[in-house]
């Protein structure tokens, strides 16, 4: 019986643990209120970090941002952009 309890105890502080740092893998998900249909393309955003010197490899939607990975200099970023005006509101370098 003892054995039980322990062993629920040890995978719910597993489970816990899991779901606490999935909260945080990426971070960043908010860059605008707008309603999706007035956003600008994620063309734009993909075109405005080629602008700055990175190779896109993809792109998606992430909450209300765009975000954009690229590479610069050999090293892998996320860009995240805001749909509303294309600005650049947060970089995680990999």
């Amino acid at each position: 019986m003892r054995v039980r309890v322990i062993l629920s105890a040890v995978l719910a502080a597993g489970v816990l643990g899991l779901t606490g740092s999935a909260a945080f893998a990426d971070g960043y998900k908010t860059c605008t209120k707008l309603d999706k249909a007035s956003w600008k393309p994620a063309s734009d955003a993909e075109a405005k970090a080629k602008a700055a010197g990175y190779e896109v490899r993809r792109t998606k939607v992430e909450g209300s941002c765009y975000e954009v990975y690229g590479v610069k200099e050999g090293k892998l970023y996320e860009l995240f952009y805001s749909p509303e005006d294309l600005s650049l509101k947060h970089t995680i370098a990999k």
